[in-house]
């Protein structure tokens, strides 16, 4: 399950070099970390979506404990994830821990934030797992490619370019609200027309986010920081980043992936 939540407002003030990243090695080092936590954080997200439905899923009858309406066999740890009420906790976890680090960061050290973030990340593999039960592995690995290299030409976009896009903050946000709010009206409308339509404003406010996320982190930097208030921010501005990937990831996989 995507998590829509986010702290756009960091608990640091936006101060900061806007030296050219050519020339400012301090904030290429800052960018760099930044990009990496993320890699890092969906990578594992990536493994363990594909560990728990390896251990949910079976082809062996004999092992199988129920059978979904596409014919998928479910192991008993299948039908807890996916068949009980289990499935709520694992679908609420990844908002419960992305809640938590983005509240307490201050309060933490720049390894307990950065150990916070790969368990929110492994979370967050557990309860996307279940996107294998609804789309085909192909298509799946297809919208990964196309998210991996829309996220990347945005992002750049964001960093590069000299317009200030600050002022699509309330805009993007407002786009935000009305998609949880649309997603959750949907839970019991079940529409596939409303359901389209989320995905496709999903899309684009997401694209929006990722190039102004990139922008606003970008100005977060500033080259007195310690290496620990750095190492904070570079977390926070990880988490924002993949947040907006992962659930561009899920937009798109709506709107284009192969379901079984």
């Amino acid at each position: 399950m995507s998590t829509f939540n986010r702290n756009s407002n960091s608990a640091y003030s936006v101060a900061g070099s806007h030296a050219d990243a050519s020339i400012d090695q301090g904030l290429r080092s800052y960018m760099l970390g930044v990009y990496n936590y993320m890699t890092f954080g969906l990578a594992l997200t990536g493994l363990f979506a594909l560990g728990t439905i390896f251990l949910a899923t079976t082809t062996d009858p004999n092992q199988a404990a129920a059978q979904m309406g596409n014919g998928t066999l479910l192991t008993s740890l299948g039908v807890a994830l996916y068949g009980s009420p289990l499935k709520w906790v694992v679908m609420l976890a990844p908002l419960g821990a992305v809640m938590f680090l983005s509240f307490r960061i201050q309060a933490m050290s720049a390894s307990a934030a950065k150990t916070t973030f790969m368990v929110y990340a492994a979370i967050m593999g557990l309860s996307l797992s279940s996107i294998f039960l609804v789309y085909t592995g192909g298509s799946i690995a297809r919208v990964f490619f196309i998210t991996a290299a829309s996220f990347g030409a945005l992002s750049l976009f964001g960093y590069t370019t000299k317009k200030d896009l600050s002022a699509w903050g309330s805009f993007l946000f407002m786009g935000l609200i009305g998609i949880v709010i649309a997603s959750l009206v949907n839970l019991f409308l079940a529409s596939s027309a409303l359901q389209f339509a989320i995905s496709v404003i999903g899309v684009l406010v997401f694209a929006g986010l990722t190039a102004y996320d990139t922008q606003q982190i970008k100005e977060m930097y500033y080259e007195g920081d310690s290496g620990e208030v750095a190492a904070k921010k570079s977390i926070m501005g990880a988490l924002r980043l993949y947040l907006d990937f992962i659930n561009l990831f899920i937009m798109l996989l709506q709107l284009f992936g192969d379901r079984k």
